[in-house]
């Protein structure tokens, strides 16, 4: 047997493993997705089947029609999600870049600070943060789930930038401040448009970790009409409680987990390449 052979079949017999795994991580998306289509009887039939038959709206009908604040609880969720974007990209890009390229007294002890504190759980300083947020009044309010964000609360974020900043010529700002530029004007005009890949895996990564979030809402929340859609979703569930009636649930299940979905298919591309481009110099 020759070596091109024996490569062949080792690439295909990788391939698939890498299937096989593949269909097993993905079967309880698929099941998740069809079962949302059945209508009551065959989403609670036993033996349970995935394939709707007939297709149904039945599942979406009823999730939207049986709370009023699933819609509200989508919204408080967007806000929040993109405002924890905005703030995770504004903070994490000028930590970065002052780590990576500027010269400060003690800077290196800093972001060994910094990348401690990834060590921390978060449930340990739980305790302390809920204690300043009811002595400011902020409690059941959208602040406690917004202005980490804005105040550089994610190392892992700062982290990233940081390397990437690193990998830039440092000959390009030195050249536009021969131009005339000034120190912003080198950040946002010349390093920040080369960190895209960079800037989406943040966008990705605060997005999803916002949206998905169920602990600090539920802690910090306590009017219905504030709900995220983790928590909402939680208490929308509560109203089936023994049921047999799945595809209603399903269904919401599945249009909770739509903008990460296409999030993730649209920044793909860039989310690879920062992954993949990050950390290689500096």
């Amino acid at each position: 047997m020759s070596i091109r052979v024996i490569k062949a079949l080792r690439t295909a017999g990788w391939y698939l493993v890498l299937s096989v795994l593949g269909i097993l991580f993905a079967f309880p998306f698929v099941w998740m997705i069809f079962n949302g289509f059945q209508t009551a009887k065959q989403a609670g039939a036993y033996p349970p089947s995935i394939w709707p038959n007939p297709w149904s709206l039945y599942g979406y009908i009823k999730g939207f029609t049986s709370s009023s604040d699933f819609v509200r609880s989508f919204f408080n969720s967007a806000f929040i999600s993109l405002m924890n974007v905005v703030g995770a990209l504004f903070s994490s890009t000028l930590a970065g870049y002052g780590f990576a390229k500027l010269r400060a007294p003690g800077k290196s002890v800093c972001f060994i600070i910094l990348l401690a504190t990834m060590m921390i759980p978060s449930n340990v300083t739980l305790l302390p943060i809920y204690a300043i947020y009811s002595k400011l009044n902020w409690l059941d309010t959208f602040i406690p789930l917004i202005l980490p964000a804005f105040l550089g609360a994610s190392a892992f974020n700062i982290f990233l930038m940081r390397q990437f900043f690193a990998g830039i010529p440092k000959e390009l700002g030195e050249a536009a401040r021969v131009d005339g530029a000034n120190m912003l004007q080198v950040f946002y005009r010349i390093f920040l448009p080369n960190t895209k890949p960079a800037m989406f895996v943040v966008v990705l990564f605060t997005f999803v970790g916002a949206w998905n979030d169920f602990f600090a809402p539920l802690v910090f929340l306590t009017d219905p009409k504030k709900y995220t859609l983790a928590v909402g979703l939680n208490f929308f569930k509560g109203q089936f409680p023994g049921t047999t009636d799945y595809a209603p649930l399903m269904a919401m299940a599945t249009f909770a987990m739509l903008p990460i979905l296409l999030l993730f298919l649209f920044a793909q591309r860039y989310f690879v390449e920062g992954i993949t481009t990050t950390g290689l110099k500096g």
